[in-house]
């Protein structure tokens, strides 16, 4: 296996995801015409930075009973057990099992669970860089993003249109922002 360096600013070691600057969100189609855009949160979650890619990890919860895509009847259905079932399934979990460098970004692979099923997916990863924010914490950001079949997860919900075709997308695109925080 090939050891591929992080990029000199990257600090090795435990980052914390800090869910209040960080974001989950996603799209989907609706009626096969317009998109619906929503967001989950991300409870907790954890980024080791190793001494080479091979050697990184991440970890995160997120909690479905937080969807928010702006209308509160269809988030309602969304947690409800023609979806999401919250009660039953009060968390999703990503943790990865491997982490390549794709030119200047990653690939990160990692087993996702929603819905009580797990199902590996491979994220598109970007380092965007280290700062120091004004309380003296190193933070380092990320984005990544996949697509999704939302049938992979158990999630088969839909209704026909009279003019042919879903209500719901299959497909789902799954955009990440995160911030994490170096710990000690």
């Amino acid at each position: 296996m090939t050891s591929t360096t992080l990029p000199t600013e990257t600090l090795t070691g435990t980052w914390t995801i800090d869910a209040s600057h960080s974001e989950a969100g996603f799209t989907t189609r609706h009626a096969g015409i317009a998109k619906v855009r929503g967001s989950v949160a991300i409870t907790e979650g954890t980024v080791e930075i190793g001494d080479d890619v091979a050697s990184s990890s991440v970890t995160a919860v997120l909690d479905p009973t937080t969807i928010d895509t702006r209308d509160a009847n269809r988030d309602g259905h969304l947690r409800s057990a023609d979806f999401f079932d919250v009660e039953s399934f009060p968390t999703w979990t990503f943790t990865s099992t491997s982490v390549t460098a794709r030119g200047d970004d990653y690939v990160l692979v990692g087993d996702l669970t929603i819905h009580g099923v797990t199902r590996s997916v491979e994220l598109d990863l970007e380092f965007n860089g280290t700062a120091t924010d004004p309380f003296g914490n190193a933070r380092a950001g990320f984005s990544a993003s996949t697509e999704i079949s939302r049938k992979d997860f158990g999630l088969t919900w839909n209704a026909a249109l009279e003019t042919g075709g879903f209500l719901v997308s299959d497909n789902v695109k799954i955009a990440l922002e995160i911030s994490a925080i170096k710990q000690g």
